[in-house]
């Protein structure tokens, strides 16, 4: 099976040289965020995600949230019936092609836009628990503490109940984006860690986006 990772393409989804694939996964931030007030003009970056998406080929599509994507937070139900082209993970699992696939949109706590929680809280630590022990991909928007979460002027700004649960867990894969600074893949103890931040640091769509086969 050929994977194909994208993340944080904030309204330039359709200007990323998206490969072909089996599997696409998308790890959040596919809007930019806008004023809080305007939320028609916020779904209406959704219905346009939903369209790119849809035309691309991949036989499967799986999209979480990230903290750009502020309908998935405030207006769940009405956001998910824009986004009909991608099976969409808000801590649920799926199985698709005989992965089981589970997906999360939480990151610590930024600017208090979307899905944001405190750092090192409680709340934190509980999202992070409910991720099964058997996962094979886990998809969330932000990284676990030390793996691919460099960003400019800081050493490190991931999560570390996540890193700790994926420590754990020990999925094959876990994909993010939200550091656009730290695109890559990464090789730890058998886990392959995959940040897929499409835009840079600028936002400016690049030809980075990442293929595994497994």
């Amino acid at each position: 099976m050929r994977i194909v990772f994208v993340s944080d393409t904030h309204n330039r989804l359709g200007r990323v040289k998206v490969p072909d694939g089996d599997l696409l996964i998308h790890c959040g931030d596919f809007t930019m965020r806008t004023d809080a007030k305007n939320h028609s003009e916020h779904l209406d970056q959704v219905k346009r995600f939903n369209d790119e998406l849809g035309a691309l080929p991949h036989k499967f599509k799986v999209a979480v949230a990230g903290n750009h994507d502020t309908p998935f937070e405030v207006a769940n139900a009405e956001a998910r019936c824009l986004l009909t082209n991608a099976v969409y993970l808000q801590d649920e699992l799926v199985e698709l092609a005989g992965l089981r696939i589970y997906g999360s949109p939480w990151q610590p706590e930024y600017k208090k836009w979307a899905f944001n929680l405190p750092r090192e809280s409680d709340e934190l630590a509980a999202i992070w628990k409910k991720v099964p022990d058997k996962v094979d991909v886990l998809v969330t928007h932000g990284p676990p503490r030390g793996f691919l979460d460099r960003a400019p002027l800081w050493p490190t700004i991931g999560d570390q109940f996540l890193r700790e649960r994926v420590l754990e867990v020990r999925p094959k894969i876990h994909c993010f984006g939200h550091v656009h600074h730290s695109h890559g893949v990464l090789e730890h103890e058998g886990i392959t860690f995959v940040n897929a931040a499409s835009l840079n640091e600028k936002y400016m769509p690049t030809d980075r986006v990442i293929v595994l086969d497994i």
